[in-house]
Formats: C-alpha cells, sequence, structure tokens
C-alpha cells in the first residue's frame, strides 16, 4: 500500500461538477492499493498516517499530529501510485490491485481511519475526480508498506 500525504488548508474532489468530499485544515491522501495488502496492511498505514506529527505546534515545530489540531481527512483512491516508469515512456500498473480488490481495501482503510476516530470525506472509486487543494507548507509525506 502506497499513501501520498499532503498536509493542507482545504481540499475537495468534485465528480462530475458535484463536490462528494471537502474538508478545512487536514489531510489530503492518495491511496494505493497492491494485491499484496491485507488488513493488517490498511492497521498499520491508516495508525502511521494519522498519526504523523506534521503540524506545527505553538514553536513553529513540526510537532502536533492531526488530532492534536482537530484536522479531517480527503481520501482518494488513486492507483497510479503504482506505476511503474522503468521501461519505455508508459507506465505500467501491473502491481496495482485490480478494481474489485482496490474497492475493498480502499473502503477498509477509510472505515479503520474511521475507528481510530477522524472525520473521512472521499472520492468516489474509479470516477474521473478533479481534487482542489491548498497544501500548507507545503508538506508532502511518502508512505510505503514495504518500508515501514
Amino acid at each position: 500500500m502506497r499513501v501520498l500525504i499532503q498536509r493542507v488548508k482545504y481540499a475537495s474532489c468534485k465528480v462530475n461538477g458535484k463536490i462528494t468530499g471537502e474538508i478545512e485544515k487536514g489531510f489530503l491522501l492518495f491511496v494505493g492499493c497492491s494485491d499484496r495488502d491485507d488488513e493488517e496492511v490498511i492497521a498499520k498505514m491508516a495508525s502511521k498516517a494519522s498519526s504523523l506529527r506534521i503540524f506545527e505546534d505553538a514553536q513553529g515545530k513540526m510537532n502536533c499530529s492531526l488530532q492534536d489540531v482537530g484536522g479531517k481527512i480527503l481520501s482518494i483512491s488513486q492507483f497510479t501510485l503504482y506505476a511503474d516508469c522503468r521501461k519505455g515512456r508508459r507506465p505500467s500498473f501491473v502491481e496495482a490491485a485490480k478494481g474489485d480488490v482496490a474497492i475493498h481495501l480502499y473502503d477498509a482503510f477509510n472505515e479503520q481511519l474511521r475507528k481510530l476516530g477522524f472525520h473521512v470525506e472521499t472520492g468516489i472509486f474509479g470516477a474521473d475526480m478533479k481534487i482542489e487543494l491548498l497544501n500548507d507548507g507545503p508538506v508532502t509525506i511518502w508512505l510505503d508498506s514495504d518500508t515501514l
């Protein structure tokens, strides 16, 4: 599983011109799943992503978590996080989980975040989504379950 975390002032997702999810201060999470992922990986990644201390404290140091600042999450499925660009010019996505598996893993990830007490908004799995955000910092963090 791969999760790209962006600390944002706000973020929203539109599908066919309609907002499907929007947040103020918090995390925009782009979530990619592989066929190797399971419930254990989901739990570990949800815990790690949501507990990172990447918000500034009163001294301006990244010392506060999403929970500390009352932040929310906008979670967007993104199989392209598994793009393999080693050969040629057209990315391969063979490592990405197929749709029927990926939607289950993505939904389980979002549910785990909710169980941890976070407000989670989402896009629509498999849809052509338009994401708008204001990156705060910018702060962007890459998590890969293979390296945790």
